[in-house]
Formats: C-alpha cells, sequence, structure tokens
C-alpha cells in the first residue's frame, strides 16, 4: 500500500501489508522547476535524494573531485520539500552539500542508506562531522550492509553491528536506523544503468573493487529481506536492550517519517 503519511506505516503493519514509499534517488525529476517538487508531492512521491553521486543543479555529489555546496535552487528545493512534507535524503551526496543541507533545512533530513567514513573509507559514506550535525538536527542515519560501503561481503555480523554500536556512540540512539540499500534480483545491465546512465559513455563502475563490473555478493547473513530477524539478533548479541533494538530497527525512521511527511510552514 502507499505510504504518504507516518500513520500509513502502521497502518500497512496492521492490516499486514506492505508499505511503499515513493522516494528518488536524485532531484533530476525536478529539473530546474521549483513547481514541480509540489507537483511530485501530489503524485505521492515523500523522499528526494539531493545528487545521486555527480554534480547537478542542486549541489555536489559524492563522487565529484570538488564538492561545489548546496546551490542557490539547492536552497530553494530544500525550503519547498520542508514546507510540502518531504524528506531530504543526503545518501549519496558530497561532504560540502550534506552539512549546507542539514544547515538549511528547517526540518531533519535523512541519510537513509550509508555508513561510517571512520569504519570503512569509502566515498558514499559519511564523515563524523556529518553524522554529528545530522543528529543535532534529530536526523536519521540508515546503517546498511551493502558489501561497497562495508568492505565486503566476508564482513562478519560481529563487526557490522561493532559499527551500528559506534554510530549509535557517535549520534545517539535515538538518530541510527537500518538502510539495506538492498537490490533485489536486479541485472547487470541494470547496475550498469544505475552507474552510468545518460550522463557518460565510458565505463564508471564507481567506487568498487578493481576490475569489478558486476553486483557484488552480499553477506551470508544478510541476503534477503527475510534476513532482517538476523539483524536484530546481531543487535542483541552487541548488547543492545529491546528498547534500543526496536528504535534502530524502526521506530527511529518512524519517528522521522511522521515529521518529515507532514506539511510545514516554511
Amino acid at each position: 500500500m502507499p505510504v504518504v503519511t507516518g500513520e500509513d506505516i502502521k497502518a500497512a503493519k496492521a492490516a499486514s501489508r506492505i508499505g511503499i514509499v515513493l522516494g528518488f534517488q536524485n532531484a533530476s525529476p525536478i529539473e530546474d522547476d521549483l513547481g514541480l517538487v509540489e507537483v511530485f508531492h501530489r503524485l505521492g512521491v515523500r523522499i528526494i535524494q539531493l545528487t545521486y553521486n555527480n554534480q547537478s543543479l542542486v549541489g555536489g555529489g559524492c563522487y565529484e573531485p570538488q564538492d561545489s555546496g548546496l546551490s542557490r535552487f539547492g536552497r530553494q528545493v530544500v525550503r519547498e520539500m520542508n514546507r510540502v512534507g518531504m524528506l531530504v535524503d543526503l545518501s549519496h551526496v558530497g561532504e560540502r552539500t550534506c552539512l549546507d543541507a542539514i544547515e538549511a533545512s528547517r526540518r531533519p533530513v535523512a541519510i537513509t542508506h550509508a555508513n561510517l567514513s571512520s569504519f570503512h573509507p569509502h566515498s558514499r559514506n559519511k564523515s563524523d562531522a556529518v553524522l554529528r550535525a545530522l543528529a543535532e538536527r534529530g536526523g536519521v542515519l540508515g546503517c546498511t550492509p551493502y558489501p561497497h560501503l562495508t568492505g565486503g561481503e566476508d564482513i562478519s555480523i560481529e563487526k557490522w553491528t561493532e559499527m551500528v554500536a559506534r554510530a549509535v556512540d557517535l549520534m545517539g540512539v535515538q538518530s541510527v536506523g537500518i538502510g539495506s540499500d538492498s537490490s533485489r534480483k536486479w541485472t547487470d545491465e541494470t547496475l550498469r544503468w544505475i552507474r552510468m546512465g545518460r550522463w557518460t559513455h565510458e565505463p564508471d563502475y564507481g567506487a568498487g573493487r578493481p576490475g569489478q563490473t558486476g553486483w557484488s555478493p552480499w553477506p551470508r547473513w544478510f541476503e534477503t529481506p527475510a534476513d532482517f530477524p538476523r539483524l536484530t539478533a546481531g543487535l542483541r548479541d552487541r548488547g543492545f536492550d529491546r528498547r534500543e533494538v526496536a528504535a534502530i530497527m524502526g521506530e527511529n525512521w518512524l519517528r522521522l517519517f511522521r515529521e518529515a511527511f507532514s506539511p510545514g510552514t516554511v
């Protein structure tokens, strides 16, 4: 069922249905037309990631050698998203643009799928400075088992939950969640499109392993969405209590979605 409010998530759970939140991986669909933010909101979109790896009209992507920061247009996009009730996502966004967006937003924002740079130095992972700023404004980080962002499929669940614990120590348990970044049954051709699209005619495989062109194998403890209970068990084994596990496994997102999806006066 479509999710357009935080309460829709609870309704989906009560009805034993899957709630779907529509979101964009970048702001390209709005082009340079601020009015399209409201149009897409009316069509049910509730999350926009500001950039997807590359420079855009909104700001800098995480793979750009120089991060421009949030543009003038980008500041207007953030303000309009705040107004209509859309969540700002910074997962593939550059460092400076992340900090600018967190400061510019009058509502909490999210990094829905990334990890700590201090755990694994990947261009898509986030610095302590970004994560502290995110938490100070009430935002949430979605820690991911995606092998590109953990160092590979051989990482143990014990090591991964150690990283989650480190995030909690840095940000507070109220600002940490799960963002699996799991793409099920997608082909190598789809991956090529994700990484190259129309913007380049030369192979560009992102920050993966040298020579690797296809999807990375997932860790054996998280290969499908059916493995979410293993994350719960791993967090309990790490020493989190039931309240903390519940917050990390979903309640923090529910709190953020309730706030972010509600129209505001900005």
